[in-house]
């Protein structure tokens, strides 16, 4: 069969070509550069615990090095800190809720931790994720091939690119990750509407000694002049950090020797006079809020910057690129070992648009409450806290700005999802990461089993722990279970876990390869496993189409 082609080597192009490789699938990657990025320390990734899992879970190689996870986040107004997180792993954070107030949280006292996300620069993501593909048998990364016709019949995708090897290529899928000018999305004919310079900002990457190691930094209204509306500072590694200065939206230009006045008065601001400082690099980007009309054409599908952008009050759109990789990633493997539904493949921009959607609508309407300025409401009792909510959630991948999406009404859902057993995590949301034990023995993170083709089905168990393997693979529903897991209709492995936030004993979770929650049932229910395994791969496939017609246009002499 075909390879899948995905057009674009930037971090979401090669994520999805590898999450497409670890399920057996191969990939032609045509990129329409020299293979190699240039370091630009100001342009970094912050990703969130979900993305920073999946990036490790498909070999990247830099996130230990050269990645960051803050310790703590800091909000400042004037010269009064507003709040105040602790920040550490996903596993010790459990979801905690925030506290604001002019003392905030004090880590010394103990205090809820949040989830930390992970900073590193853009080039370092890359270059762990080109490394990983290296090693991949299964992907063909193709350099200096720029993408100018794509065709689409009954039974896969034709393309052309041109360059120093232009040819055809033949492909299953073609799937568009080549960023906001999308040469995938014009030749699809799809539409790209938004809103334009939505915000601006100038950003700078330095080594510095700031007051507050390891923890991000908003500050707001500095009362230092020519401070702006708002600043602030991100560490990264190796004592480097990026400071981000918001722009007023159109208008100002800023000159070399204008970013390096406001590095100092910041620095002097912070500090209290300028503290040495090595610049490595500077910047100035525009941000954008557009949303493509249509993400599958077909055989033809857009993710990354080329189906959204966004980004702004500390969104990330890498993030919803890569989680657009994870979760079609795993639809187009089972297309292409299984067959697929039109259900299935259409899910794709019913989940991903949708959620992207939301997080954009609510970024549109924070910025009106947060960029509209003056007014009653700057009066008002607790609008300063309520802001100050709003733009943590951005930045640290909470609430809707920023926490990962849930498909509640997605087309996979189960019938009668409602009726089955209540855990914690509500259908179509993403599962918690506990401790899970394979037949095989080998006791792992749920997370560390995803991503693999399967579903994942989930016992819940107490006591197996302290049990010989031997007797509870034999004993109680064990055996029923494995029996009807073996029978349902597309691939999928067993696990055992201690308990689930939630569930009582004997429950039983139905997990999709993404990590989200198709549903929890009170016991061993096989026909009910059945119809939720059936609904969670979108139904039988459809038949296969008829072999093409003599006559056509004939180029399998020229297609790789």
């Amino acid at each position: 069969m075909d390879p899948v082609i995905v057009v674009g080597a930037g971090p979401v192009g090669l994520a999805l070509s590898l999450c497409l490789a670890t399920q057996g699938v191969p990939v032609v990657v045509l990129d329409e550069g020299a293979g190699k990025d240039e370091p630009r320390p100001a342009r970094t990734a912050v990703l969130r615990p979900d993305t920073a899992a999946l990036m490790a879970r498909l070999g990247c190689s830099t996130l230990r090095d050269e990645g960051a996870r803050w310790v703590g986040w800091r909000q400042l107004r004037r010269k009064q800190q507003m709040r105040q997180l602790r920040l550490g792993d996903a596993a010790e954070s459990g979801g905690a809720a925030g506290t604001a107030g002019a003392e905030g949280a004090d880590a010394e006292r103990g205090g809820p931790v949040f989830p930390s996300p992970l900073h590193l620069p853009q080039h370092a993501l890359t270059r762990g994720l080109r490394d990983a593909v290296a090693r991949h048998d299964l992907v063909r990364l193709v350099t200096d091939s720029r993408l100018d016709s794509l065709e689409q019949d009954a039974r896969g995708v034709t393309v052309h690119t041109r360059g120093p090897g232009a040819t055809w290529w033949r492909g299953s899928h073609v799937v568009g990750c080549d960023g906001a000018r999308s040469t995938v999305r014009k030749l699809l004919a799809v539409r790209f509407p938004g809103r334009t310079a939505v915000e601006r900002h100038a950003v700078a990457a330095l080594r510095v000694e700031l007051p507050w190691p390891g923890e991000a930094v908003l500050h707001r209204q500095p009362p230092w002049r020519g401070g702006g509306q708002e600043v602030s500072a991100r560490p990264l590694t190796d004592g480097v950090w990026r400071l981000d200065w918001l722009l007023p939206a159109r208008g100002e230009l800023v000159t070399p020797e204008a970013l390096v006045a406001r590095v100092r008065d910041t620095l002097t601001g912070w500090c209290g006079a300028t503290p040495p400082y090595d610049l490595l690099d500077t910047g100035v980007y525009t941000l954008h809020h557009r949303l493509a009309r249509r993400w599958r054409v077909g055989r033809a599908f857009l993710a990354g910057d080329a189906a959204h952008l966004l980004g702004a009050l500390g969104t990330q759109g890498l993030d919803e690129g890569l989680r657009d990789a994870d979760n079609l990633g795993w639809k187009l493997a089972h297309a292409w070992h299984h067959g697929a539904s039109e259900t299935l493949l259409d899910s794709y921009q019913a989940e991903r648009r949708t959620a992207v959607a939301a997080r954009l609508r609510a970024a549109d309407q924070s910025l009106t409450i947060l960029r509209g300025g003056g007014g009653l409401r700057t009066y008002l009792p607790g609008t300063a806290r309520g802001h100050d909510t709003l733009l943590a959630d951005g930045h640290l991948g909470q609430g809707p700005m920023g926490a990962p999406p849930a498909y509640p009404h997605s087309p996979l859902a189960p019938p009668y999802a409602e009726a089955h057993a209540t855990v914690d995590t509500r259908t179509g949301a993403p599962v918690d990461d506990v401790l899970v034990t394979a037949p095989d023995g080998l006791t792992v993170r749920l997370r560390d089993r995803l991503g693999r083709g399967k579903a994942l089905v989930v016992l819940v168990a107490p006591g197996t722990g302290v049990w010989d393997r031997r007797h509870w693979l034999t004993a109680g529903v064990m055996p029923r279970l494995a029996e009807a897991v073996a029978a349902l209709p597309s691939p999928a492995e067993l696990l055992v876990t201690e308990s689930y936030p939630g569930a009582s004993a004997h429950s039983v979770l139905l997990v999709r390869p993404d990590g989200h929650l198709v549903a929890a049932f009170g016991g061993v229910r096989p026909d009910e496993l059945y119809a939720a395994a059936d609904a969670a791969r979108g139904g039988a496939p459809e038949a296969s189409p008829a072999p093409d017609r003599p006559g056509g246009r004939d180029r399998t002499a020229n297609i790789n």
